[in-house]
């Protein structure tokens, strides 16, 4: 299981989840007794894999499938990183604007991303496919007078992704196959997330402030409200009909979609804003099934702790299994628990830069950056 973490400071951090066999002193939850949760003893530990400056500002989005993890910058680019020998093998640019949101999908025979899809400030939708990372299409101008988007969601089936925009409060639909928008409508309130339910995506969330609306997929009606303290920043999909929530309130929740009511909460799970969750073992589409239900959690303390949903009760905040302090101002956090092997040693990718396409080879400590090939003379 990999974590990994943007992070204000322009830094990206990656973490192993490794999973530690019990001992005596352990409790059957696999916490410490003392319940410090510094990972020492602990049932799960967070091996840290890498952290460097990746950008030139600040992370704003980050996306895991498989072996491939990439990040989104206020600095107009999309990184891309290869966790089996943790290193970022390309990058892509003209995006259009800062990158505000990245997702990929990744169909569920396989452990290895189909397509990425990014959304900019300056509210264009880029489409490439991730086996070479390939640019296939830019929608522009997805939402109204020149808004940008705020977060993406694709759908399981990979036809189709939603954005909501910045600014101007509205929903978007984007036909992944033809490469357009479909259509644009105006919500009540401006969301500032958006996130397909897991399994086959039969439900969508919207998050505006503290309220989360449950939508139906199919025709787009509301058919649940739910009701947090303060504002929601974060949301993470998990099966069996449940939500997890964290945001403002510096708690994690966890919402039971069909009642509407709270199945449990983490209180003071962080001591700052609550920033990106992730369900690790049979959460999204793709991702292996049937393993621990384990969720991680990132807050603007800098800390990314690690959480069993099985223990948690109402009485009292549950010990967390294991946490990692990265002394960074935390922006997002994404995560897969699908087991990879070490991806190609020899990694190609293509970049793209507006009318000229790039190729280059890396091979260990070895890169060879040919000329840019005109596109113009393939015509």
């Amino acid at each position: 299981m990999v974590l990994v973490a943007g992070s204000y400071e322009r830094f990206i951090w990656g973490f192993s989840l490794k999973t530690l066999k019990p001992t005596s002193s352990q409790n059957p939850s696999g916490a410490d007794d003392g319940g410090d949760g510094d990972g020492d003893g602990g049932g799960c530990i967070l091996k840290p894999l890498f952290s460097y400056p990746s950008h030139t500002s600040s992370i704003k989005c980050v996306a895991v499938s498989g072996p491939v993890a990439v990040s989104g910058g206020a600095d107009d680019a999309v990184k891309i990183y290869d966790l089996s020998s943790c290193s970022e093998i390309g990058s892509l640019t003209d995006q259009g604007g800062a990158v505000t949101a990245v997702a990929f999908y990744t169909p569920p025979a396989i452990s290895f991303p189909r397509n990425l899809v990014t959304g900019s400030d300056g509210g264009v939708v880029s489409i490439y496919d991730a086996d070479p990372f390939v640019h296939l299409k830019s929608v522009r101008r997805v939402h109204r007078r020149g808004a940008g988007v705020g977060d993406l969601t694709v759908h399981p089936s990979g036809r189709l992704a939603l954005t909501v925009g910045r600014g101007d409060s509205s929903l978007a639909m984007v036909n992944l196959v033809r490469g357009r928008r479909s259509f644009v409508c105006r919500l009540d309130r401006e969301a500032s997330v958006v996130r397909y339910s897991a399994g086959g995506g039969d439900l969508f969330f919207m998050a505006a402030e503290e309220r989360i609306s449950v939508h139906n997929s199919e025709d787009a009606r509301e058919v649940a409200e739910l009701v947090a303290e303060k504002k929601v920043l974060c949301v993470a999909p998990a099966l069996n009909n449940v939500l997890i929530t964290g945001g403002e309130g510096r708690d994690v929740t966890a919402w039971d979609i069909t009642s509407g009511k709270v199945a449990y909460s983490i209180k003071e799970a962080h001591s700052a804003r609550v920033k990106g969750l992730v369900v690790l073992g049979g959460g999204n589409s793709g991702e292996a099934s049937g393993g621990p239900h384990l969720l991680a959690s990132a807050a603007t303390d800098g800390v990314i702790r690690v959480w069993d949903a099985r223990v948690v009760s109402g009485e009292k905040p549950p010990p967390h299994l294991t946490e990692a302090k990265t002394k960074s101002r935390l922006t997002c956090l994404a995560g897969s628990s699908i087991k990879f092997e070490k991806w190609c040693f020899c990694s190609m990718f293509w970049v793209i830069h507006s009318d000229t396409l790039s190729l280059s080879l890396s091979t260990g400590d070895l890169q060879l950056e040919p000329e840019p090939i005109s596109l113009s003379s393939w015509q």
